[in-house]
């Protein structure tokens, strides 16, 4: 197949919804596809309000239809709500042409937690871009049922995994080194976006033997760093260092409510740490009745319990998620709905779907 991927999340943004769209055309384009991105750096930006790591295409419109109808997808994904997505999303329903999405953020939630209104307008919002489409991609059953009572439509499964060859657990390589980030014991560590939506406060707050580390970068660090001196603040890291990170830490804390998947607590059980969480959608639907892991609205509990969890258990469970099956779930929705029908003249070096 020839799938185009239109999205306003790609690198280097480092964030779950890059990592995922990554991976998936990566493992595509291993089998046989031919995959076009388009994103923002094709395109003159500007940052997003509040978060200037992420650019905006400025107008994209004109470029991004000369751009679909040059590659001639025989099926078209829209992941993203951004400037991009919307041109794409209006450039198929001009034209007719079916089109998938994928739900990835909760902006409602976000956005209640940032100003404390705007939920519903936000979420109708939302409604109104992914329900014009042929199918809505999520990722698990709770996502599903609390989508389907705002109103969405057309839903579809479309699961996650984990690199386990970037995310191992550093500490059964005789050559790593667990102390070195020098911190007390045991390691309390969060990683991931610093921003408000993320209710890092609630782990902040926590009264914990040890440290706690945070590791990640957001609109929010500066203001943190100033009011928790006593928290270990790395600011970004990548690639490996992620999985050092994760492999040093005793726990990691997830406090976030407003999770579609959570990535990092999978990520956090690849390198096998054991996770504590409050009892939401995402980390529930991950982890299960397994035993890698302690929910609890009262997170200092379930962090102090966590730390006796069997770590070989946490990198166990994080085996049985398949970034080949995942991919193979994400084609097999694209040929569920009708194939894009180009009457532009004949498409140069296409191959069947």
């Amino acid at each position: 197949m020839r799938i185009l991927i239109s999205t306003d999340a790609w690198h280097p943004q480092i964030n779950g919804v890059v990592r995922v769209l990554d991976m998936t055309a990566s493992l595509l384009r291993a089998g046989g596809d031919e995959v076009m991105v388009v994103e923002p750096s094709m395109f003159p930006t500007v940052p997003a309000p509040g978060y200037s790591e992420v650019r905006l295409a400025v107008m994209p419109g004109r470029r991004l239809a000369g751009m679909i109808e040059a590659f001639r997808p025989d099926a078209i994904h829209i992941p993203v709500e951004g400037t991009i997505g919307l041109a794409t999303r209006r450039y198929c329903l001009r034209r007719g042409l079916p089109f998938t999405t994928s739900f990835h953020t909760r902006f409602g939630d976000y956005i209640e937690k940032r100003i404390g209104h705007g939920v519903n307008l936000a979420y109708a919002l939302q409604r109104r871009f992914h329900n014009a489409g042929n199918a809505l991609m999520v990722q698990t059953p709770t996502l599903e049922r609390q989508l389907a009572e705002r109103g969405f439509r057309n839903m579809t499964r479309w699961g996650r995994a984990v690199d386990l060859a970037a995310f191992t657990p550093c500490r059964e390589d005789p050559a790593f080194d667990k102390d070195f980030l020098n911190l007390p014991r045991p390691i309390f560590l969060y990683l991931g976006r610093v921003s408000a939506e993320k209710n890092i406060e609630a782990f902040l707050d926590l009264d914990l033997p040890g440290s706690k580390l945070v590791v990640g970068d957001g609109p929010q660090l500066p203001q943190l760093k100033a009011r928790y001196p006593g928290v270990h603040f790395t600011g970004y890291r990548t690639g490996h260092d992620l999985a050092r990170h994760f492999s040093a830490a005793d726990v990691f804390v997830f406090p976030s409510r407003f999770e579609t998947f959570g990535l990092v607590v999978l990520e956090s059980l690849a390198c096998g740490t054991p996770v504590a969480a409050l009892p939401v959608a995402g980390p529930a639907d991950i982890v299960g009745d397994a035993p890698v892991a302690v929910l609890s609205e009262d997170l200092r509990t379930a962090a102090l319990a966590a730390l006796h969890i069997d770590r070989a258990a946490c990198r166990a469970h994080a085996e049985s998620f398949s970034w080949d099956e995942c991919t193979a779930e994400f084609r097999a929705n694209l040929l569920t709905i009708p194939p894009v029908v180009w009457n532009l003249g004949a498409a140069p070096g296409r191959s069947a779907a």
